[in-house]
């Protein structure tokens, strides 16, 4: 088939519906209503020959071709993204979309500075349209490989093949209770780190099942998506859970929050930035991850 401007437009509403898992959630990012979103959906529907998802009171699902053309809507997308950039490149301006995709909590730490980066690239650069969304790091590198993010700033303990990185700064993490924990009153000296990790616990969903600091902890009956879900558990009492220093940092100060055995329970996570291999990487890409570069080399 040839595509005119009208599918492209098409194949953009449906990334999107799959991306908000449905109808409802996507329409705050393509400002139109659900019904007319429904109604576009067919029309790709009926352009392909082919049902793509099925939607009713179960929820939103894709069927498997459904699946099999996302994916292809995905390299489509950012192939015609890229080209953007490159020809721009060529008439020497940067131009398009740079999507960027970050892990949640980050904006509290001092040694997050992607804002510098993109201030610096928007004064060079003042066509280009910004774009940041937040995941789970394994799927800030999925989306990074398959070219629907540009570039992915995270923690990554497993590492997908087929990305480059590059090492930005640590992340210190420590073992914290509320005020209304049963753990608050018992002073540091008095505490063994057999009777910590006998108390209920509280993870993240994207931790892995064998990272060595939820080894420690076989009572963990609670998961949270991200970290202010887990930072709500910890919050009510009921759990105790590994948080960034810099996260809860007000609510230490507050009385609120403290850590417990801060010597033996800590943890470190390395940020990286990733992108895909510098020969497969858009220009937008390269032009941002030389602006960050270029932060983390200056004092902060």
């Amino acid at each position: 088939m040839q595509l005119s401007g009208a599918d492209i437009r098409l194949l953009r509403v449906f990334d999107a519906v799959v991306r908000h898992h449905g109808f409802a959630a996507a329409q705050a990012e393509l400002n139109v209503s659900q019904s007319t979103i429904s109604t576009q959906i067919s029309a790709l529907e009926d352009r392909l020959s082919m049902t793509l998802c099925r939607r009713g009171r179960a929820g939103f699902q894709l069927t498997q071709k459904g699946e099999a053309v996302h994916a292809a809507v995905v390299r489509f997308l950012a192939a015609s993204n890229t080209f953007v950039s490159e020809t721009e490149v060529l008439r020497g301006t940067l131009s398009g979309t740079l999507r960027i995709g970050v892990v949640d909590h980050v904006v509290t730490d001092p040694n997050f500075r992607l804002s510098e980066a993109i201030s610096a690239l928007e004064k060079r650069a003042t066509a280009v349209r910004f774009e940041l969304v937040q995941n789970d790091p394994q799927e800030l590198q999925e989306r990074v490989r398959d070219g629907s993010l540009q570039l992915g700033i995270g923690s990554f303990s497993r590492k997908l093949k087929g990305l480059a990185s590059q090492p930005l700064y640590r992340e210190t993490n420590y073992l914290y209770c509320a005020s209304n924990h049963l753990l608050w009153s018992v002073r540091d000296e008095e505490l063994t780190p057999e009777f910590v990790t006998s108390m209920r616990t509280v993870g993240r969903s994207y931790w892995r099942d064998d990272h060595w600091n939820n080894r420690d902890f076989p009572n963990s009956p609670a998961m949270a998506q991200g970290m202010e879900q887990q930072l709500i558990m910890i919050l009510s009492g009921a759990f105790i859970g590994y948080l960034p220093d810099h996260s809860v940092r007000s609510w230490v100060q507050s009385g609120r929050l403290k850590p417990l055995l801060p010597t033996r329970f800590i943890y470190q996570c390395d940020f990286e930035a990733i992108t895909r291999p510098d020969v497969e990487a858009s220009p937008l890409a390269q032009a941002m991850l030389k602006e960050l570069l270029a932060v983390y080399a200056s004092p902060a």
